[in-house]
């Protein structure tokens, strides 16, 4: 009997004759099951659609993702108006189960605490009032002055908030037209220069009933409020954009819109209010900075786009003013029509510097507070003149007679925006005038910082009494006709000097009075890399360049040379740099790395220049190794800076890089009262060195009476010095 006769394959041969049918079939049975789950699908869709903020039930409590960490309200009051509707917004914000805190703008320092918000997935609302013309409430102003003085240093950038989440909510009048809620404005366009993201437009109250949009300030308060939780909501959900983003163009792309969206316009026409209607998507100055749709003025144009249209057409009168103005200036450069000399200081000169945190003084003067003066008034340390020098830096005033340079070194941090010259052509102010102007805005800035959270009291009427003076600001100083008599007057006030000199003018150098600390930049060590780095105007810039560290060699007070070192441009060629130090034999060598400026059309400097404080102790300790009379002295690791100081000034195993200032005055004194017959040298001045300060100490060149404050969440160095 064969296999076939035991088993039954009938049942086989049927199921491979009808094979062609069970094909089919499953096909047809895997189709409807797709199409099964895809109405599922769109079911559970139109579901959520019905339910805004219903939770997903498809993932676990440990796996859903928090947009939203809570709401974050800040005011600044002077009536009480803004702390109320600060409540007010509280209550609503807790509705939404999110954490929220009230905080008076007098009692948060955004240098401390800001940049934290960034990381904390919180919201932050800004409700402020405008006073007097047009300026802060008392609570909001060092909040505003902080933000301004961020948002246009260079040092921060413009993505130093990036991630920020804010909206802000001003309080103003508009009777005051020329100022109405100025303050609400400025901290809108200050955070979004920091790279901070708005996520609803600037509301507006206006406490005049007859001008307000809804009637009263409290009902304006009110719309922007339900606007606020409206976009809150949004944001819980994790929705970025409240729409498909283009209803600033009069349409909007959504597939679909809710309640309050916007909807497509017909025939694209624009109708009235759009502009303050429309709910903006959430952007970053980086956005919004790449935004250049400019528009024919012939079409129909968006209101929020007449800027973007009329910049261009502003921007091209001014240049075609400029260049009027500069073929006057070729016709008669020197004189007026009065025939006095031209201010140094134009409009636009005034204007942008202005802009830059400077108080200017007469037609060519100037005086900022530096950054370290504001360090050391709330105890977080010193600049580097504290480390190596004993300067005490909230006592003093960095200024400037002389707006004008020789050069236009490619780290300047002003841009070239200051203008240039190789001699004194403009209108000039008294000694007398600059001194005292420059005393009384220093004094002013420093009581801008009264109320600051973290100012030490006495601190501050120590910084009130300046002592010290860096002419060193921006600009080429030793230019100004009257340098000596500013000096002259400089001692008389018992204020100590430190001049800072661009090497191209020797026989100013040689003219000058004595100076409690004289400074020659030495920015290259070859004619090439001078005329790369500092591009002089000078033709001979290299023999002035040469005479002037000649001429320092003869000054018997004390002498520094600074280097910058920008890496890739001026680190090699160690021999040259020991050859010109024999040149000049300073009593002391600052070697510091440069800081970044930000992009510039004037530079091509980037942060790949900029070398790490490890690489300038490197270059440091080669260039020792060169100079046999030189040793490392000093170090202050926040400024990337080291001090090469002179043996002379090591006694007994002890360095005396320190300046006793009041001898410093008493030999002055007698210097002017002799008639320039009795000198002194920089030895008879001189004090000991704290260990603290010396290089390679612990605390690498911070005061141990000071407390190190580290930046939240940094991100990029900003210690420029």
């Amino acid at each position: 009997m064969g296999p076939l006769d035991v088993w039954d394959l009938s049942p086989l041969l049927s199921l491979w004759m009808n094979r062609f049918y069970i094909y089919m079939g499953c096909a047809l049975g895997l189709t409807l099951c797709i199409c099964v789950q895809i109405i599922k699908k769109q079911v559970t869709r139109s579901q959520e659609k019905r339910v805004p903020g219903a939770p997903d039930s498809s993932l676990s409590p440990q796996k859903k993702q928090t947009h939203v960490s809570g709401v974050k309200i800040f005011y600044g009051s002077q009536t009480g108006t803004a702390k109320g509707f600060a409540v007010v917004l509280a209550k609503a914000v807790t509705s939404l189960d999110l954490p929220v805190a009230i905080i008076n703008l007098k009692e948060y320092d955004p240098d401390d605490s800001l940049i934290g918000e960034i990381t904390s997935k919180t919201v932050c609302a800004f409700l402020v009032a405008t006073y007097t013309d047009g300026c802060p409430t008392e609570s909001a102003e060092w909040f505003c002055k902080w933000l301004e003085e961020s948002a246009n240093d260079f040092r921060f950038g413009k993505t130093y908030l990036k991630g920020l989440r804010y909206a802000v909510f001003g309080l103003g009048d508009s009777a005051y037209r020329s100022h109405f809620n100025k303050v609400s404005t400025n901290v809108d366009k200050w955070l979004w220069m920091l790279g901070a993201q708005r996520v609803l437009t600037r509301g507006e109250g206006d406490c005049n009933a007859v001008q307000s949009k809804h009637g009263s300030i409290e009902a304006d308060f009110t719309a922007w409020k339900t606007k606020f939780i409206s976009r809150l909501q949004a944001l819980q959900r994790g929705e970025k954009k409240a729409c498909g983003g283009n209803c600033k163009r009069g349409k909007c792309e959504s597939a679909q819109h809710g309640p309050g969206e916007a909807r497509p316009h017909p025939q694209g026409e624009l109708h009235p209010g759009d502009a303050e209607e429309e709910e903006p998507c959430e952007s970053s100055s980086e956005d919004e900075l790449g935004t250049q749709d400019y528009q024919s003025l012939t079409s129909v144009v968006d209101v929020e786009d007449l800027g973007n249209i009329m910049n261009p057409v502003k921007r091209e009168k001014r240049e075609k003013s400029h260049q009027d103005g500069k073929a006057a200036m070729q016709r008669n450069p020197e004189k007026t029509e009065d025939g006095e000399g031209r201010a140094m200081i134009t409009p636009a000169l005034r204007e942008a510097l202005t802009k830059q945190g400077y108080q200017l003084i007469g037609s060519h003067s100037g005086v900022k507070l530096c950054r370290w003066t504001k360090s050391m008034l709330r105890g977080r340390g010193g600049c580097y003149k504290h480390t190596f020098y004993g300067i005490e830096s909230h006592r003093c005033m960095e200024a400037t007679p002389s707006l004008a340079c020789a050069n236009k070194c490619v780290f300047c941090w002003r841009h070239h925006t200051n203008p240039v010259g190789t001699e004194w052509r403009w209108k000039m102010d008294q000694p007398e005038l600059i001194l005292k102007e420059a005393i009384e805005n220093h004094q002013n800035m420093i009581k801008q910082f009264k109320g600051v959270p973290g100012l030490k009291a006495e601190r501050f009427e120590e910084g009130m009494e300046v002592k010290h003076c860096a002419l060193s600001l921006v600009g080429e100083p030793i230019m100004y006709p009257e340098i000596n008599r500013l000096l002259k007057l400089l001692h008389q006030h018992g204020i100590s000097s430190f001049l800072v000199t661009n090497a191209q003018f020797p026989e100013e150098i040689r003219k000058l009075t004595p100076v409690t600390q004289l400074y020659v930049s030495v920015d290259a060590s070859t004619r090439d890399g001078l005329k790369k780095i500092d591009r002089p105007l000078f033709k001979d810039f290299w023999q002035r360049f040469l005479d002037s560290l000649k001429a320092l060699s003869a000054k018997q007070q004390r002498t520094v040379y600074r280097l910058t070192l920008v890496k890739c441009w001026n680190v090699d060629e160690l021999q040259a740099y020991a050859e010109l130090v024999s040149l000049g034999n300073p009593d002391f060598i600052e070697v510091k790395g440069v800081t970044y400026c930000g992009e510039s059309a004037a530079s091509s400097l980037t942060m790949a220049n900029v070398p790490w404080h490890e690489e300038v102790v490197r270059f440091v300790r080669e260039l020792v190794d060169l100079l046999p009379d030189y040793e490392v002295a000093c170090e202050h690791e926040h400024s990337n800076c080291l001090l090469i100081g002179h043996k002379k000034f090591k006694i007994d195993g002890e360095w005396w890089t320190w300046i006793n200032y009041s001898r410093f005055q008493e030999l002055v004194l007698q210097y002017e009262e002799s008639g320039g017959s009795k000198t002194f040298s920089s030895r008879d001045y001189m004090a000991r060195t704290p260990q603290w300060a010396l290089f390679g100490a612990r605390e690498r060149g911070f005061d141990p009476k000071d407390t190190r404050y580290q930046r939240k969440n940094k991100t990029k160095d900003i210690s420029g010095c």
